[in-house]
């Protein structure tokens, strides 16, 4: 039976292996809990804050990390499949190397975060704060990137192929062989005052 939690703190635990079946947690606090390993399916952490834990090679497969706070935590080698992070805020956290499999991710705070390498095709990243985050050779195709600040943000060698673009400015980011298509050359010329006329 799924359990559901609420404003409770966890402080010191080991939960290795630990299962998450729908279960739901909400307004409570992580300290130093190690869940290495553990695997959830249809959980849901709302408003939830999270310090010092471990999700190191844990699965998670259409969960829910909803307005959540993760300070000094470790995504090394994780699997996130289908999982919504909507308004979570990441701070000094390891993501590499971590596998990622769409998603929500909207209005996520991720400001200075190493994401340099990873395979993020398809997320849903509209209005993320992405600013001085490393995002060399990051994959974003398919991306919405709709909204999202990237300011000081390192996109050297990332791929941009059929991401959404729509009213971000590309000309406050670091580019440096930066993949674009047609339409993201666009968006990158407007952003720096260009007119795109294509009438002949």
């Amino acid at each position: 039976m799924a359990e559901v939690r609420e404003a409770e703190a966890f402080d010191g635990l080991d939960w290795y292996a630990r299962e998450f079946d729908r279960d739901r947690y909400v307004e409570c606090v992580f300290r130093e809990v190690d869940l290495t390993e553990a695997r959830s399916h249809g959980a849901v952490f709302e408003r939830c804050e999270f310090h010092n834990c471990r999700f190191n090679a844990s699965e998670h497969r259409e969960s829910a990390f909803v307005g959540c706070e993760f300070r000094r935590t470790s995504f090394f080698t994780a699997v996130l499949d289908g999982c919504k992070f909507t308004g979570s805020t990441f701070v000094d956290c390891v993501f590499r190397p971590l596998t990622v499999r769409g998603g929500h991710w909207g209005s996520v705070l991720m400001r200075g975060a190493d994401l340099r390498g990873l395979d993020l095709s398809g997320v849903r990243l509209g209005d993320a704060d992405l600013s001085e985050a490393n995002l060399a050779k990051t994959v974003l195709r398919g991306c919405d990137l709709s909204f999202a600040s990237l300011r000081g943000t390192g996109l050297e060698d990332a791929d941009l192929r059929g991401a959404t673009l729509h009213a971000v400015d590309l000309s406050v980011a670091v580019l440096g062989r930066t993949h674009l298509d047609l339409a993201g050359a666009v968006r990158l010329a407007e952003s720096y005052g260009a007119v795109v006329d294509t009438a002949e």
